[in-house]
Parts: structure tokens; C-alpha cells; sequence
């Protein structure tokens, strides 16, 4: 009987915590798939190798949701790792989780490529994207587009540097670009780019509307990058911190192979207690 309890207390249990956490996506576009975004900052090859390291995590962390996965467009590093990779994360709330993501994450460790063996910060910057289903939802005159074939780049293969299959489309009115080179066939990079495209254009018109918003309540909008939102410090400490929510860890390994549940959940949580604050 004792066995019995245990093991109901334990699904209970697992069933609350989706449940409550189910009940913090109230946004509109939280129950999408994702469009995720990593940039390297400034640093060379450190910054390049650190996207390539994030993008491990990411791709971890969504095997542990069971959530689909697929690279759209990267370009690597000159040395090692990625200067941008854009990956597609399909299943339900994966905006919803992905979107607390947003932001700058610094590391902070000895770097392997210093023969010196000095302590390095780099940074990269995460971008987040729903992914628009159709055009109902954001309107794109296709005189507005500009559309660039060009020769894939990458490790090498069959298909790579060997045919005009790349594609770049540029939205002329607002200077928006999205590309995809990853697909076999240039009619597949297209619709790739167009997906990108209009999750970008949706973003734009998102914070334009926020924007609104928030000079209509007096409120300062910043601009930029802003500051890290978290720090993952290998040295002279084990330590993954997020600034935001204070929530923090020694077990940097588990989190760089996609244990992030805590910090999402205590952002979310903090979103949360934020908007309920702002409508009382």
C-alpha cells in the first residue's frame, strides 16, 4: 500500500506542476512553435564556440520536452562554432517556454583557445519568434520583397557549394531580412525564409504595439541589447545565475545540457506576479 501512495503521490504530483505551469502561459502566442535565434557577440572565436555551446543546450533542452527540432540557417565561425544559428522548435508552449529566453547570456570561463589559459567573458544574444502559420496574420505585399539566391555555405557535401539553392529575401519597407540555406531545393529555402519572415514582422509589430502602450502609461521603453539576463560562470566558480529572478545554480554542467526548467519557471512566475501587480 505504502508503494501504492508513493507512486500516485509522485504522478499527482508531476500533474499539478504541468497544470501550474500551464496556467502562466496567458500570452497570445504562447501555445506556438518557436523560431529561436542565437547570435555571437563580440569576442571572436570564444564568442562563436559559446553560440555553438547554446545551441547544444537548446537542442538538449527540447529533446528532454520531446519537442521537434530543426536548424533553418546558421553560418559558422571562422575558426570553431557559429556566428548565428536560427533553429525551428515544434511542439505546444514551446513559444511560451522559449520566449522567457530572450536576452543576452554571458559565460565567463578559463578559454580553451588562450594559450595563456586566461579567464575570458563572452557573450551571445537569444532571439525568439513565434512561428506565423499563414499570411491572416501579418499582410506582405510581394512588391515589398526583395528575393537573393546565392551558393550554400557550410561544413561541405553533396549539396553544399554546388548549386544557387540559398535564399535571402529582404522586406524593403522595414530592412527585415531572412534567410535560409539548409533545405535541399531553392523552392524549400524559400517557404523557410518566408516562415522567418513574417515570425520577424509579427515581432515588429508586437513591440511597436507595446511601445504604444507604454508611452500612452508614461512608461520608459529601452532600446538595445540591455544587460545579460544570465551569467554562466565556469570559473573560478561553478555558478549559472539568472539575473532576473535571482535563481541560481552550482550544477552548471546538468543546465548546459538543457536543464533550464528552473529558470524558465521562475521567470514565468515572475512575469506572472508582475502582470497581476500591474492590473490590480
Amino acid at each position: 500500500m505504502a508503494a501504492g501512495v508513493d507512486e500516485e503521490y509522485r504522478r499527482l504530483e508531476a500533474d499539478y506542476g504541468r497544470e501550474r505551469t500551464a496556467l502562466l502561459f496567458s500570452g497570445q502566442y504562447d501555445t506556438r512553435n518557436a523560431l529561436l535565434t542565437i547570435s555571437a557577440g563580440a569576442g571572436g572565436t570564444e564568442a562563436t564556440d559559446w553560440a555553438q555551446m547554446l545551441l547544444r543546450m537548446y537542442l538538449r533542452w527540447a529533446e528532454r520536452h520531446r519537442f521537434a527540432t530543426e536548424i533553418l540557417d546558421q553560418t559558422e565561425g571562422e575558426e570553431v562554432g557559429l556566428k548565428s544559428v536560427t533553429i525551428a522548435v515544434d511542439g505546444r508552449f514551446a513559444y511560451g517556454f522559449l520566449r522567457v529566453e530572450r536576452g543576452v547570456h554571458r559565460l565567463v570561463r578559463i578559454s580553451p583557445f588562450d594559450s595563456q589559459k586566461r579567464r575570458h567573458t563572452t557573450f551571445a544574444l537569444i532571439e525568439v519568434l513565434p512561428e506565423v502559420e499563414d499570411d491572416v496574420e501579418v499582410e506582405i505585399d510581394t512588391d515589398d520583397l526583395r528575393i537573393d539566391t546565392y551558393r550554400s555555405t557550410g561544413a561541405g557535401g553533396q549539396h553544399v557549394n554546388k548549386t544557387d539553392s540559398a535564399v535571402r529575401i529582404t522586406h524593403l519597407p522595414s530592412g527585415i531580412v531572412a534567410q535560409s540555406q539548409n533545405e535541399r531545393s531553392q523552392m524549400q529555402n524559400r517557404d523557410t525564409a518566408m516562415k522567418i519572415l513574417r515570425a520577424r514582422l509579427l515581432e515588429r509589430a508586437l513591440e511597436e504595439r507595446e511601445a504604444q502602450m507604454a508611452a500612452l502609461r508614461g512608461e520608459h521603453v529601452e532600446a538595445g541589447w540591455g544587460n545579460q539576463i544570465r551569467s554562466y560562470v565556469l570559473h573560478p566558480y561553478q555558478m549559472v545565475k539568472d539575473h532576473r529572478t535571482e535563481a541560481e545554480t552550482s550544477n552548471t554542467a546538468a543546465v548546459l545540457d538543457g536543464d533550464l526548467d528552473a529558470f524558465m519557471q521562475s521567470e514565468l512566475e515572475r512575469e506572472a506576479t508582475q502582470g497581476a501587480v500591474a492590473q490590480s
